[in-house]
């Protein structure tokens, strides 16, 4: 597994469970809709009161599990970035990403309280454990800074 092979795996899940820390320090986990860029930033929508958002912007730290045996495929990327809410042109361009895999949420865009949360890697595994032994790779933020655009 390469840079672009991750990508293009995290791109064929439109769906990830994204974990984050409570104020009483416990974890918290939820499934959401995501959009993968070539950068490997995650961007999902969320109500802005809900658990995730408070956990976030009090503690930024976040956790993805992308793919999985709930789909019947024994391949894995668990991410683990910074998150926060980019605004502007930023917001801007992560949108139109987000809206090529979730046209519906420009619908939701619109909606009181609706806000959008971007997470850049720090660090992913991906795990295949199709394979005999099952393959496992690492990827820090440098590594993946080397991943070619898509």
């Amino acid at each position: 597994m390469n840079p672009a092979g991750l990508l293009r795996f995290m791109r064929e899940h439109p769906l990830a469970v994204e974990s984050s820390v409570s104020a009483d320090r416990r974890p918290q986990s939820a499934v959401v809709g995501i959009a993968v860029s070539d950068a490997f930033e995650v961007v999902f929508d969320a109500d802005a009161g809900s658990r995730k958002v408070a956990n976030l912007r009090r503690e930024p730290g976040i956790a993805f599990v992308i793919g999985g045996t709930a789909s019947g495929d024994e391949r894995t990327a668990q991410y683990e970035g910074i998150a926060d809410e980019p605004e502007g042109p930023e917001l801007e361009r992560l949108l139109e990403l987000y809206f090529e895999v979730f046209p519906d949420g420009r619908e939701r865009r619109s909606r009181p309280g609706i806000t959008f949360v971007r997470a850049r890697p720090r660090w992913i595994r991906y795990t295949d454990f199709r394979a005999d032994p099952p393959e496992a790779v690492e990827f820090d933020r440098a590594a993946l800074e080397l991943a070619p655009e898509s």
